[in-house]
This record gives structure tokens, sequence and C-alpha cells, in this order.
């Protein structure tokens, strides 16, 4: 398969790829489904390890693949999605706890309740990608759009970061949809296993799993406003794009149960996502100025002299920030542990 060839090199893909990849992907999710969602069970460390680095392994597979029959540019380019993308799904996996322990999920019922909550999630993404290709290509200013907002929400990242790292045990505050459904759907008080609906009376009700799936799904979307500009600053074409978020999504069930008792020794971790996506709004804008259409902007003439972040250097910044953030966060994290139990002796 030599997508390059049947592409020109260019970022435009061949159909059948595509629906090969879809097709592979679905496959994935359905095989997720079969091996760890059908029979309902909490994951041991040791399951939620081996699944870990079996879906890091695939998606690796995948980026080899990109390699020897599209390019090393593009490969490049997946590799620095997929590892930007990922480290952003870790930053949900907090709001993913919180809201398990605030609808009072049984362990042993959250897999499914998760795998639906991001199937959905990608399905979503999938449309914003189409969309941010159709306006990238039409408008050349939509990176200053894409650049501005995230060196906003680096910003508003690295704000909350120094006042305070986030934690697993945070309220969860519902939105207007969950509110919604809450309000107008006939709703049963208790769990019923895994199951979505029951019948009660002979009378059809929703159990508070379809609650929880609506606020998974509902959170990722909301996440999505931020991954899926910041891998645009990275490459611009489509199909990296959708399978960089592909990938990172895959395995994040098993990552959920993996990591589930160490996401409050990440105490850095918002400060190395805001650094990552300062430096891709940055990337963004240089590429918007070299772009440059806009008449109230030098003329409407492109910006010249702008250094230039080839994809290989922010591949190396994104790893060194993510690096240097988490061994900080351990070191931060085992420091403050040595202190409580001294404080407890």
């Amino acid at each position: 398969m030599d997508v390059g060839a049947a592409s020109g090199g260019s970022g435009a893909v061949p159909v059948w790829v595509w629906l090969a990849t879809i097709g592979g992907i679905a496959a994935l999710f359905v095989f997720d489904f079969v091996t760890h969602v059908r029979k309902a069970h909490e994951p041991s460390f040791k399951e939620a390890t081996f699944w870990s680095v079996f879906y890091v392994a695939i998606a690796c597979i995948f980026g080899g693949g990109v390699f020897w029959f599209w390019d090393h540019v593009h490969g490049v380019e997946f590799f620095a999605g997929f590892i930007t993308e990922k480290s952003l799904s870790v930053d949900n996996l907090f709001v993913f706890v919180i809201i398990m322990k605030s609808f009072r999920v049984p362990g042993e019922d959250q897999q499914k309740a998760l795998l639906i909550g991001i199937v959905l999630a990608l399905i979503m993404r999938g449309i914003f990608i189409g969309i941010g290709a159709a306006a990238i290509e039409r408008f050349a200013w939509v990176f200053y759009i894409f650049g501005l907002f995230l060196l906003w929400t680096a910003w508003k990242l690295a704000k909350e970061s120094l006042v305070g790292h986030k934690s697993t045990d945070e309220e969860y505050e519902p939105n207007a949809v969950v509110k919604w459904v809450q309000g107008h759907l006939p709703i049963t008080s208790d769990y019923h296993g895994n199951a979505l609906t029951v019948r009660l009376d002979g009378k059809l009700f929703y159990t508070p799993m379809i609650i929880v799936i609506i606020a998974l799904g509902m959170t990722d979307i909301l996440f999505a406003l931020d991954s899926i500009p910041a891998i645009y600053g990275l490459t611009d074409a489509p199909y990296i794009v959708f399978t960089a978020n592909a990938f990172a999504l895959l395995g994040l069930l098993q990552l959920y149960f993996l990591l589930g008792g160490l996401l409050d020794r990440l105490v850095y971790l918002g400060l190395g996502l805001a650094l990552v996506l300062g430096f891709i709004g940055v990337k963004l804008i240089f590429h918007a100025l070299e772009e440059n259409d806009l008449s109230f902007i030098n003329g409407g003439q492109a910006v010249e002299g702008l250094p230039h972040i080839s994809t290989p250097l922010s591949l190396g910044v994104i790893v060194a920030i993510l690096a240097i953030t988490t061994v900080a966060s351990l070191l931060k994290s085992r420091s403050m542990g040595g202190v409580s139990e001294e404080s407890s002796k």
C-alpha cells in the first residue's frame, strides 16, 4: 500500500485507505467490547497494564506503517499527534474518575460506560476533524483562531496549575445536557448491572448508567475543542489527525484503570500540558502569519523571516516537556508523601 504514491505525497488519502482504516479501528473497539466489557468486571492492575501496552504497541506499529508506506514526514506527524493526544487524554481521566465517583458507579460496571462514551467521543471528533479540515482548506486565517484559542487554553491551564493541581476528589458539576436528561427521562434510582434500560411493572426506565455515558461523552467532546486545534498545529493531513485521535482513545479504557490511583500524583501534568498547548499555539500563529491573507495584518501580505518550527522539533519539544513534568511530578509526590509520613509519626 503506497499511500504516498496514491495520494501524490500530499495529505490526500485514497477513499479505500480511509475505509480500511475506519474498519480496522472499529474492529479494535469491537474486540475491546468482546474481551473486556461483555463480562462485567473490574480489571486487575496486571490486566490493565497488559492491554494498555498492547494498544500503545498497535499505535506504534501503525505509525511505523505510515513511515514505511507513506513517508517519514507524515510518520513523524503521526507520532507527534499521538503523543500529544494521548497526553491530553490522560487529563480527561481526572474528570472520568470524578464522574464515576459522583454517580457511584460500581467498579465492575464502569468499563461499559467508559467504552460507549469513548466511541461517542470518537464519532464526534471525526465530525470536528472534517469541519476543521474544510475550514482550513478554505480560510487560512482559521490558524489564527486555533492558535489564539490554544494560547488562551494554555494560560487557563497554567493558571489553574499554579493555584492548585487537579484532584480526583473534586465535585462533578453536570452540564446543561446532563441536567436536561436527568430532568426529562424516567431514570431508576439504582443501577441494574451495566444495563442502560430496565422494565419495571411493564414500564421502560433508563438506569443511571445512561447519565454516566452522556456525561463521559460530553466531557470528551469538550476536551476535543482543545485537542483538535492542537493536532492541526502539528499536521494538516486529516488522515493523520483522525488516526492519531483514534489510537489515543483506543486503550483509554484500560489506562483509566491503570492510572486511576496514580492521577493525583501527576501534580505538574496541567502545567506540562499548558506548555505543550502554548508551544503549539505559537507554532500555529507563526504558520498563520506565513500564510497571511488578512488585509489588516502586514497589508495582507505574508510575514517573512519567522522562525521555522519543524514537526521533528515539535515532537522533541513535546516529549521533553512531558518527560520533565512527569518526572518532576513523581519526585514532588514522593517528597510530599515523605513529609506526610514524618508528620504523622
